[in-house]
């Protein structure tokens, strides 16, 4: 199931939050003075599942120019936006404003939602439309879907959701789930017998209920108490969900928005960035060195000062590098989209991306620090190894060869696939030879098909031990080398993802059954070969009464494995006592006398030669007599 964050824009009062209220049933409203003045001043959420089983996460961020902060904390995580625009009005100056957000931010998925529908008729309603095309083309909106509803009516909805729908199944993306997580935090509060609660979209990876991650910027751990995803409590929550965490060991007031939940050690806090700066085509403003900024990224607001890098000043349209000078640290990755407003009057003037997170201080028009900007904005060499490594999600792919497809040193992609394994992006098998890497994304993806496999396995056979790992391997992996998926096995193994007995693999918590028909069966089993004793008795002769062979083979196979019974011949079985006792007997014999035969061994026991010849053959096997030429005939191993 995928897990789809949809977000609203556009002007006040052009009705996003009727319109999600008419969608799931639920007011996002949530403070008094919102109901009150009929406006959306924080951050709503709410969520509905579409009809094809995914669940939508729905944010409503404000109109209102004033609030257009919690507008951008609300856009993190988005995938796809409804752009709603009231069909009695068309476009307004905050729709515009909302429309170059989104676009700095790289929200690219967008639904144009014509709403109040209602309120006109079919004319002004297509001449709307025709303006609002007009509008649009050129920008990142041109091709988005026009949907005309009324929020208030309900005409027009059930098409709306199965455009949600389609543009969810064939154009969202699933988030990383198995990467390092990352929670920006959009609400913090207090709950009595609580303690704090915080609030975000996950943007990528999974928390799990008892982790310890670090509070960036602030630098105190925490463990995650509980975990609520649509007001359900959970286990685990993964990349791409509107999530409620339950902190310990951390106060209310140490935090707030602009915050980052993380594990320890995977962020560094700065107060400076390295970025490339857009400037709006819309903005009346020029960008001039140091001009003081307001910079969003994340749910963060922080103000900064802007350093151009390469060019004197940046006008309307163009763009640059700049560095950012913070007046507080914050904790952002590579890649990171933001926006910058200008600091008084707060107008949006541009934004762009985030190339380096903690870069040194430059001085400006430096040649080499431009050309590293470059490198790092159209992609490291790291990159390139990362996107080699994910090309080969079925097979894995050695160092050397990534080395010869991108004509990179051997060095070079050592040293970065050692960053990436750092990161926790990329997994790394080294062998005698070569080492192995593997996407961890699709380590991931391994990691779940085993278990499905193994818990399906499990419930099929809850008589065995689990599943041979050359039947999952052979299944699931066959282009993997045998060799190398040993290694990918101990990984699980050592991540406590799975467990070994033997040849046998299965999930972390599982055991046999030993249930009424394992009793049963067992008491048969090990009653017909004590009643034997050294005579011996054939398996196939012990009778179990309504029991398939295959199960009753599988109970012979526990009290094999828990030493309980040994194995004679391929046809007789004992228990382990009456062997333990021969063996202490023929051992005593050969102190005695350094031969012993077959004759001695029916006589010792009071057998037949039948099974006297088995016992010596089985001493043979376990090393404590070996013949001495004569083929009845044995002596001390």
């Amino acid at each position: 199931m995928k897990h789809i964050i949809i977000g609203t824009a556009g002007h006040i009062d052009h009705g996003k939050t009727t319109l999600i209220k008419a969608l799931t049933g639920r007011n996002t409203d949530r403070w008094e003075e919102e109901q009150r003045r009929g406006i959306t001043i924080d951050l709503g959420f709410t969520w509905f599942d579409l009809p094809g089983g995914d669940r939508a996460g729905i944010i409503d961020v404000p109109g209102h120019e004033k609030f257009i902060n919690n507008m951008v904390a609300g856009v993190v995580g988005m995938d796809m936006v409804l752009l709603v625009v009231a069909a009695d009005e068309g476009i307004m100056p905050q729709t515009r404003e909302h429309m170059d957000i989104l676009n700095l931010l790289g929200i690219e998925k967008s639904i144009i939602v014509l709403n109040k529908c209602d309120l006109v008729d079919e004319e002004w309603t297509e001449l709307v439309e025709e303006e609002i095309r007009e509008e649009l083309s050129g920008t990142f909106l041109e091709k988005a879907p026009v949907v005309r509803v009324s929020a208030a009516t309900g005409e027009g909805l059930p098409h709306l959701i199965e455009v949600i729908e389609k543009m969810a199944r064939e154009e969202v993306e699933e988030k990383d789930t198995s990467t390092i997580p990352r929670l920006p935090i959009d609400r913090a509060f207090s709950l009595s017998g609580f303690g704090t609660i915080i609030t975000g979209t996950l943007l990528s990876g999974t928390i799990t209920k008892e982790d310890t991650l670090e509070m960036y910027p602030i630098g105190k751990t925490s463990k995650i108490r509980s975990i609520q995803v649509h007001g359900q409590d959970v286990d685990r929550c993964f990349a791409g969900q509107r999530v409620a965490i339950n902190l310990s060991n951390i106060k209310k007031r140490e935090i707030g928005r602009g915050c980052v939940l993380a594990p320890p050690d995977s962020m560094k806090n700065t107060d400076l960035l390295d970025v490339k700066m857009n400037i709006l085509d819309s903005s009346m403003r020029v960008l001039t060195n140091h001009t003081r900024l307001h910079l969003f990224t994340g749910t963060s607001e922080i103000l900064c000062r802007a350093v151009l890098l390469d060019q004197d000043e940046l006008g309307p349209g163009e763009s640059g590098y700049v560095q950012l000078r913070l007046e507080e640290e914050i904790a952002v990755k590579k890649g990171d989209k933001f926006v910058v407003r200008f600091y008084s009057p707060m107008e949006t003037i541009g934004g762009g991306v985030i190339l380096e997170p903690n870069p040194s201080v430059h001085r400006r028009h430096q040649q080499q620090v431009i050309e590293d900007l470059e490198r790092r904005e159209s992609g490291s060499s790291a990159d390139v190894v990362e996107l080699h490594v994910k090309s080969h999600a079925e097979t894995m792919v050695t160092l050397s060869e990534i080395a010869r497809l991108t004509a990179l040193s051997a060095e070079e992609v050592e040293a970065d696939a050692a960053q990436l394994a750092a990161e926790g992006t990329v997994l790394l098998f080294p062998m005698k030879k070569e080492t192995w890497a593997w996407h961890r994304q699709d380590a991931a993806r391994a990691r779940e098909t085993i278990l499905a496999a193994l818990t399906e396995y499990e419930k099929k056979y809850p008589y065995r031990y689990g599943m041979k790992k050359a039947e999952v391997h052979s299944n699931c992996f066959r282009r993997i080398r045998p060799n190398v998926f040993d290694l990918f096995l101990a990984y699980l193994e050592e991540e406590g993802a799975l467990k070994r007995v033997d040849e046998f693999l299965c999930t972390p918590d599982y055991q046999v059954r030993k249930d009424a028909l394992y009793e049963r069966v067992s008491a048969a089993l090990l009653g017909a070969m004590e009643k034997a004793g050294f005579d011996f008795v054939r398996y196939g002769e012990i009778p179990v009464k309504d029991v398939k062979q295959e199960v009753k083979d599988d109970i012979l196979n526990i009290l094999l494995e828990e030493k309980k019974i040994v194995k004679v011949t391929d046809e007789m079985y004992t228990l382990s006592a009456y062997m333990d006792e021969a063996k202490e007997k023929i051992r005593a014999s050969l102190a005695e006398d350094p031969v012993i035969t077959i004759a001695q061994v029916r006589d010792m026991f009071q057998t037949s030669r039948k099974s006297a010849k088995p016992i010596l053959e089985y001493m043979d096997s376990i090393k404590v007599t070996k013949k001495t030429g004569a083929e009845s005939e044995r002596v001390a191993y």
